[in-house]
């Protein structure tokens, strides 16, 4: 994995939904990066560079709204996009109160792979543009375009 290259950060609690989500996105060939918890989490963006956050909702101690809160709270990672996942069976205010809490998207278990690829695809190209236009605005601002 290059560090030079944004990752995707998949946060979840439970080792068989990371592996299914590491299984879904590989063939993206885009650097994983797993966290177990909102805390590891918040660690892991203050690390590296993260195009794109994917957020179970129900998780042990900082549960992802929390966690979500936190990410949109700090100036180096409040523009990262969250697609907050959840059980099907949890209830509906959910979703409502994910988008409330800053995410991009929000997607229930299960979710179908094309439709999860696809999206993700989606916040990939939009950090590509992003890190462009961050850099061109460095060279505008040293006098090397005009």
């Amino acid at each position: 994995m290059s560090d030079q290259r944004a990752a995707i950060l998949l946060v979840d609690d439970m080792e068989d939904n990371l592996i299914a989500l590491e299984a879904v996105l590989a063939s993206l060939n885009q650097p994983l990066v797993r966290a177990r918890s909102g805390e590891e989490a918040l660690k892991v963006l203050l690390r590296r560079r993260i195009a794109l956050v994917l957020l179970d909702v129900r998780m042990p101690g900082m549960d992802g709204f929390e966690t979500a809160a936190n990410i949109k709270r700090l100036d180096q990672t409040k523009h990262v996009p969250i697609i907050f996942l959840t059980g099907a069976e949890d209830d509906s205010g959910y979703a409502f109160r994910g988008y409330a809490t800053g995410a991009a998207d929000y997607l229930t278990k299960p979710f179908d792979p094309w439709v999860l690829r696809a999206k993700v695809r989606v916040f990939l190209e939009l950090d590509e543009l992003r890190t462009e236009v961050r850099q061109l605005r460095q060279l505008i601002s040293k006098g090397e375009v005009k």
